[in-house]
């Protein structure tokens, strides 16, 4: 029976190990909380992923080990350095294939659409450390491939569409979304990343090279009123949240001070071309309304 482990423990991490469970492989996911889905494949093991002896121990017989970790977002520049040269070590150690779960911030602002020969020249620090870890797991000699998502949606994404349109929209009252909500975004659901990320895993013609995940590229009026309607809810009231409102909510929560890094990707045309994993693996994205109707079903989490 193959083996594989995940470091981390949210969506796309449950999804991911649910997928690979299915198939009937085994899945250690590895988290500080120690959390993850419910299923006699998944052993769940709580421990510090930046402890690379122990994260090896944990690894050890993995055919591959994901990286689906997520530090808090602000913290990003000082964290993910540490807990990504950890988690290679243990690839390194163990002789496992390594899949990294990233983003689109170490492209920074691109001209048109992106795709993946598109170069990783971010200037904000996050988008910088991405690329950074990037660069230097493809020079580890580890066998490595990252899959590359835009902002989730579906069951369980923690994003600003999930955590700031939908509840909204549901209650049939205003959102105040920090983003342009009439020009197309980038949006890749959590149950097609998992999807791209085993199909990754299995195929040698992936490794050594990053794959966009299967995005829509979907204005999110349009996200929201497809909601309203298979919730039976109001028409949603959509307004762009202004400078001042998105600087006061800083002062609370530092979350909010990162997304002016950004701002290119929420407040602009942002559209992100996935053709090639859907040529070469077959993983397309899920129609919107499909996912939008998974979330509903999941209490609109």
């Amino acid at each position: 029976m193959t083996s594989h482990t995940i470091v981390g423990a949210g969506a796309t991490a449950r999804a991911t190990a649910l997928l690979l469970a299915g198939s009937g492989d085994r899945v250690r996911m590895v988290s500080r909380s120690g959390n993850g889905p419910d299923h006699p494949l998944v052993e769940r093991i709580a421990l510090d992923a930046n402890d690379a002896d122990r994260l090896t121990e944990a690894a050890e017989g993995s055919a591959t080990l994901f990286n689906a970790a997520m530090p808090p977002y602000h913290t990003w520049p000082e964290t993910i350095p540490p807990l990504f040269g950890a988690i290679l070590e243990a690839a390194r150690r163990t002789g496992a294939n390594y899949v990294m779960l990233g983003n689109l911030y170490g492209y920074g602002p691109p001209e048109g659409t992106l795709t993946e020969d598109h170069p990783l020249d971010a200037t904000g620090p996050k988008g910088r450390v991405r690329a950074r870890m990037w660069r230097e797991a493809l020079d580890s000699g580890v066998p490595v491939t990252e899959v590359r998502a835009g902002q989730f949606y579906g069951p369980g994404a923690y994003s600003i569409f999930n955590m700031m349109v939908v509840p909204k929209v549901l209650a049939g009252r205003l959102a105040l979304v920090p983003a342009e909500f009439d020009v197309p975004h980038a949006f890749t659901a959590i149950g097609d990343a998992a999807a791209a990320l085993v199909a990754v895993s299995r195929d040698e013609r992936a490794f050594g090279r990053a794959w966009h995940a299967p995005v829509g590229n979907v204005p999110v009026r349009e996200l929201a009123t497809t909601l309203a309607d298979l919730a039976g809810a109001p028409r949603p009231r959509l307004e762009t949240m202004s400078d001042r409102e998105l600087t006061l909510l800083a002062l609370s929560d530092p979350f909010w001070e990162e997304l002016w890094e950004t701002s290119y990707m929420s407040h602009r045309p942002f559209t992100v071309d996935s053709t090639r994993i859907e040529e070469t693996f077959g993983v397309k994205p899920t129609v919107p309304g499909q996912v939008l109707a998974e979330t509903l079903s999941d209490g609109g989490r």
